[in-house]
């Protein structure tokens, strides 16, 4: 992707962003989907250690996002085959939208499922949420808030009253940045919803006045626009905050112990490799992103935990109980599937 300075010849660069946005909006009704029943009823699964899977076919909703790195490391490096599973991956361009299908059993797992939806769908009783494994963490820059060059905002007091553009209103995005905002002093804008794919053309229409953009949207807005970085998403005191995971029902997990323990291990395995070598996650992304191979190398990833911590989860929940997001405490711990 070319990669122009300032503002003049954006009209290709817009071109670009909404092909992008196209090749990504793939409805989960269209794969189809598990049904709850699957050609391995009889437990003849492997998985390490010799046990019977419960079943072997996994359907699973993703995001072409970095937060999905890890299952895509797992697909490809063997890792759900060595644990006797098949894993199909549905893509879908907000884990929302996979919701109802999570719900009805036509998926089993949502990867990058964004937590603070998912908890408020558990709140609310419209989901039996269980968390199977971490998925990502804030990192330095995987998020930024960007203006156009020439914009007259300056710092972040700058951003009182501005149109900000967020992918999902109250969501993880402003739920961090109003934390961000609100240790420097500086009063919250108004949140517009518009999609990643199209934040880019937002932005250089003059519909918003700054966008939250994550990874790889981030870094294609500033090589296309050359906006500049306002704020970085992942500064304190949201750093290291957990904001997607792997999810499931709590009837799923309670039918499918020995499957769900097998794609975590996967998925754990996978989350060790992407830690200790970033470059194999930079390697992944051109496979299941239109992220080029150039672009990839600059990317801001995200941190990939091994493990799900209970005290960064509940970081999470007081946050969104502090902002209103949440109206009852929920304790993770009761939600994570050992």
């Amino acid at each position: 992707m070319p990669t122009p300075r300032g503002r003049a010849g954006s009209t290709g660069s817009t071109g670009r962003l909404i092909a992008f946005a196209t090749a990504l909006v793939l409805a989960v009704a269209a794969c189809g989907g598990s049904d709850g029943q699957d050609s391995d009823d009889d437990g003849g699964g492997g998985g390490r250690g010799g046990k019977g899977l419960e079943r072997s076919s996994v359907t699973v909703a993703a995001l072409p996002l970095t937060d999905s790195a890890a299952l895509y490391l797992a697909r490809d490096r063997g890792l759900f085959e060595k644990e006797g599973l098949d894993v199909r991956i549905q893509p879908v361009q907000q884990s929302i939208q996979a919701l109802p299908a999570l719900s009805k059993g036509q998926v089993d797992v949502i990867a990058s499922a964004n937590y603070v939806t998912f908890l408020q769908a558990h709140e609310k009783g419209t989901l039996d949420l269980r968390i199977l494994a971490e998925g990502a963490r804030v990192a330095p820059h995987m998020m930024d808030v960007l203006v156009p060059e020439d914009s007259d905002i300056r710092s972040v007091a700058d951003l009182k009253g501005k149109k900000v553009a967020v992918n999902i209103l109250n969501n993880i995005q402003s739920l961090t940045l109003n934390a961000v905002l609100g240790q420097q002093g500086a009063g919250r804008p108004e949140y517009r919803q518009i999609a990643f794919p199209q934040m880019g053309v937002a932005l250089e229409k003059g519909q918003v006045d700054a966008v939250h953009a994550v990874e790889p949207f981030d870094s294609a807005i500033q090589k296309e626009l050359n906006a500049r970085v306002l704020v970085d998403g992942g500064s304190a005191p949201v750093e290291a905050i957990p904001i997607s995971g792997y999810v499931t029902t709590g009837d799923y997990a309670a039918k499918n112990p020995r499957t769900a323990a097998a794609f975590r291990r996967a998925i754990t395995e996978a989350a060790e490799l992407a830690t200790r070598d970033q470059d194999a996650v930079r390697e992944e992304l051109p496979k299941y992103t239109k992220v080029t191979a150039d672009q990839a190398e600059s990317i801001r990833l995200p941190d990939y935990p091994a493990t799900s911590d209970v005290s960064q989860l509940r970081r999470l929940t007081a946050l969104m109980k502090e902002q209103g997001l949440l109206k009852k405490d929920i304790d993770p711990g009761t939600l994570l599937v050992e």
